[in-house]
């Protein structure tokens, strides 16, 4: 019944041992791995993950800070190469037929300096109008810029909002459960007090489960991956004192509504 609604099985990071990370999820009885693209190469790849494993599903994006050129994605080298966004956006809605949401998009503004938030909301709007028009669910990159995406998306006619390691302060999380948006919490709530937070002052109907994979892991130095899911479904029975079943139907639930439902 797990499912991890968001991850970078694409990342170099799998290139080794992909084969036993996906028998390790299953073994964990995970259902579901929502594997997000950043920009072509990667919304390539992870078309490719999802036709190899049954287990994984598509999630084509623009990340945000690649589509303005600032050309980094964490600890990933990247080239301040051009992206043309237009023809990427024409490409998730080609594949439209084979994905599950666009994502991830959003904003950042963790650069230092310039960060171009004037072009990446312009990027935004083009993302969340290709959601509106083929009607699937988004995957919402928040960085920094909560408010921001919160104002956008208010504005929008999207309801299937799901927003990924949502970091914003405590009235921003209920400003997005109030517009019914799903908070996915990602595995590292183990270590993270605000997660946790998050987890006891939101509705159990408005959330989600991630690992973020590679990054974010529950445990100190070592990579993430999505069998670790399971630790913050531990989470969320102990917080909202359920049990861990009860959990877990309750959060595959909310995947169903968001991703699966017309």
């Amino acid at each position: 019944m797990l499912v991890d609604v968001h991850t970078h099985l694409t990342f170099p990071q799998f290139e080794k041992d992909l084969d036993e990370v996906i028998k390790r999820a299953k073994e964990a009885r995970l259902v579901a791995i929502l594997c997000s693209g950043v920009d072509h190469e990667s919304n390539v790849k992870v078309l490719e993950l999802a036709k190899k494993y049954e287990i994984i599903k598509a999630s084509l994006g623009v990340y945000p800070l690649d589509a303005v050129g600032l050309g980094h994605y964490d600890d990933v080298p990247r080239e301040n190469r051009p992206f043309n966004v237009d023809e990427e956006l024409k490409f998730i809605e080609k594949n439209k037929d084979n994905i599950l949401a666009i994502g991830e998009i959003g904003l950042d503004k963790s650069p230092e300096g310039d960060c171009k938030l004037k072009e990446q909301e312009e990027v935004f709007w083009k993302c969340i109008r290709l959601a509106e028009k083929i009607n699937k669910p988004i995957v919402v990159h928040t960085r920094k810029a909560e408010k921001e995406c919160l104002e956008i998306l208010e504005s929008s006619k999207l309801k299937k909002v799901v927003l990924h390691c949502f970091t914003g302060n405590l009235k921003l999380v209920k400003k997005a459960e109030d517009l019914n948006f799903y908070l996915s919490i990602p595995a590292v709530v183990t270590r993270l007090k605000h997660f946790q937070e998050v987890i006891q002052r939101t509705s159990l109907n408005n959330l989600l489960t991630e690992t973020d994979a590679p990054y974010l892991s529950p445990y100190k130095d070592q990579r993430n991956e999505p069998s670790f899911i399971k630790e913050t479904i531990k989470i969320i029975s102990q917080i909202k004192n359920i049990t861990e079943d009860e959990a877990e139907k309750i959060i595959f639930s909310n995947y169903q509504k968001v991703f699966l439902k017309k």
